[in-house]
């Protein structure tokens, strides 16, 4: 195997294989291309490696005793949100369409079957690092995008100026609202005061707080992090889904770093909160999303149902497809967006709506 050129980057796989002779031909490609490799031979050996480094990409049997490889996905997503933008792909001997199927309901990016072609292998593993890079850049140019529009909120005293931004902030399609350092609200727009004026339980009288005691401390532990981050000069971004009281759907929340200005008093703005809810659903124009993300009419109409918080049988219902043909669209939409997880995808949206408004 010829070594990668050194225009390439490094990147660090952590590759979960409980057979010891593949694990160890798999690290030994990996690391002939110029990636460090690094190997676990179960889940539960993956998680405790995952408490010490980060890789750039996990490569994980799913056939495995003990934790298997869908556990160790559904663990990995549900706890570990510092992970969310590492890709995530199978590697089985199982190759009939049914296990393709559940491996990309699990929520992995990418599906590779046993014997292995270690060309396609690293050829699918570069592909992957690539485009989440691609989409971190992207994120930080989104982000930038939205702290230039919120800038005047932030340590400034210029009335006029901050007037005209909350009016602005005030027709978006979505609900805005901005904390600050101790998490408290200090603005919150006019979609936003609407749903915490109704009857699912959201509330922004000081602090954000949603339907249940468990939702709200795990909201107030991402936006405590995305704080800290702030403080420090990190962009970061964490999402949470809130089940509506009624079934009907979730409540999208955003957490999104923004610019601290300094001398901005305590009460300055440093992380906004975007929230959608898919009953009362931001109309982003069909066409400016198809022009911003290069979409067809169809995957416009699954990405518009998305963001405004419905789930993949909703957008169905409501278009009168399958959801077989929802998920052929929304792979799609991560291929052209450049993300791999739909709270990736809907922030993207709403970041990119929020900055051309």
């Amino acid at each position: 195997m010829k070594a990668r050129t050194a225009e390439r980057e490094r990147a660090l796989i952590l590759c979960v294989e409980d057979e010891p002779d593949l694990r160890a031909d798999i690290i030994d490609e990996l690391r002939a291309s110029g990636h460090d490799a690094i190997g676990a031979d179960d889940g539960r050996s993956a998680l405790k490696t995952l408490g010490k480094v980060r890789p750039d990409l996990i490569l994980c049997d799913i056939t495995m005793p003990g934790m298997n490889g869908y556990d160790l996905l559904k663990t990995v997503r549900a706890h570990r949100a510092d992970l969310d933008d590492v890709p995530f792909v199978f590697l089985t001997a199982l190759d009939e369409r049914e296990a393709v199927i559940s491996g990309k309901r699990a929520g992995a990016d990418d599906y590779l079957v046993k014997p292995i072609d270690f060309d396609l292998m690293l050829a699918s593993i570069e592909a992957r690092i690539a485009q989440t890079r691609r989409i971190c850049a992207l994120h930080r140019q989104d982000e930038e995008s939205v702290r230039k529009a919120f800038s005047v909120l932030a340590g400034r005293s210029d009335a006029p100026a901050i007037g005209m931004t909350t009016q602005v902030l005030d027709i978006l399609g979505f609900g805005v609202v901005l904390v600050d350092r101790r998490g408290d609200v200090v603005f919150a727009n006019a979609f936003a005061r609407t749903l915490g004026e109704g009857t699912d339980g959201l509330s922004f009288d000081r602090r954000v707080s949603v339907t249940t005691p468990d939702l709200t401390r795990q909201l107030h532990a991402h936006v405590a992090e995305v704080v800290e981050a702030s403080e420090q000069g990190r962009d970061i971004m964490r999402g949470l889904a809130v089940p509506r009281l009624d079934g009907a759907g979730e409540i999208m929340l955003v957490i999104c770093a923004l610019c601290r200005r300094e001398g901005g008093d305590g009460r300055a703005p440093i992380a906004a909160i975007f929230i959608s809810d898919s009953k009362r659903r931001p109309e982003p124009p069909e066409h400016l999303l198809e022009s911003l993300f290069g979409l067809t009419p169809a995957e416009a109409h699954v990405a518009h149902g998305l963001v405004s918080g419905q789930r993949s049988a909703d957008v169905a219902r409501d278009l009168k497809i399958s959801q077989t043909t929802v998920a052929f669209h929304l792979r799609n939409l991560f291929e052209k967006t450049g993300t791999h997880r739909q709270v990736d995808l809907v922030a993207l949206i709403m970041n990119a709506l929020a900055a051309v408004r």
